[in-house]
């Protein structure tokens, strides 16, 4: 049993992208992303566990008349946009013993999951015949993802991350499916004709909505833990 020194307790930061998928945009869509900050502490248990809390801030935005799913979405002519603020619990996995001082590697691919709380703030139309209106949701999400670690020295730690965020809510933006259908006139109205028509201002209630981050990060080493190799 060979004793090394591995990383106990680090804090950090990262900067990227977050995108949205839902009943505006059923797929990622990076035309349609903002920016993301996140700031964390972290807790290293061994150099294969560990366990991180941490605050993250996004941008999310869709509109139907950037790229609509189809002749539907077209008509309809709904948007949000709005700010997010998360808080989670994330256990991470690394495939690598990078932090060992004796290994061959000073990188290794990572996997985590967890738990968190989403507060939303935004502005959006569920149809393009009503104004904009602010609205603001609160939602439970489930982190998972991966991304790759590279041990730039004893201390510094830069990281390549993607995570996925469903949500238990389907009301990120402004759409659900408990919506009625909004009555309209088409223009121009004539006496003889007005041509009452329903808008589509409803989204599928049989889906969530989910939101991602791609983003880099970088992490500061601050304590050392003595841990053993076989």
């Amino acid at each position: 049993m060979t004793p090394s020194f591995g990383q106990s307790y680090e804090v950090g930061g990262g900067l990227g992208t977050a995108v949205y998928s839902g009943d505006f945009l059923r797929r990622i869509d990076p035309g349609q992303a903002g920016l993301q900050g996140t700031l964390f502490g972290k807790r290293n248990f061994d150099n294969v566990w560990s366990a991180r809390l941490g605050v993250t801030t996004a941008g999310l935005m869709a509109a139907d008349s950037i790229r609509p799913i189809d002749a539907l979405s077209s008509l309809r002519n709904g948007h949000f946009t709005g700010r997010i603020t998360e808080i989670s619990a994330i256990v991470e996995f690394n495939f690598l013993d990078f932090v060992n001082h004796k290994s061959e590697f000073r990188f290794s691919p990572y996997a985590f999951f967890g738990l968190g709380y989403t507060f939303f703030s935004g502005e959006g139309r569920i149809h393009g015949g009503i104004p904009s209106e602010n609205y603001g949701i609160n939602t439970v999400v489930i982190p998972f993802g991966g991304g790759v670690k590279y041990l730039l020295s004893e201390q510094l730690t830069l990281g390549l991350e993607l995570g996925f965020r469903p949500t238990t809510s389907d009301y990120l933006d402004k759409l659900d499916g408990q919506l009625p259908a909004v009555q309209r006139y088409e223009t121009p109205l004539t006496p003889t004709s007005p041509a009452l028509r329903e808008a589509i201002n409803f989204g599928n209630p049989n889906t969530k909505d989910w939101y991602y981050f791609l983003g880099v990060t970088l992490s500061y080493s601050i304590t050392k833990a003595r841990c053993y190799t076989y």
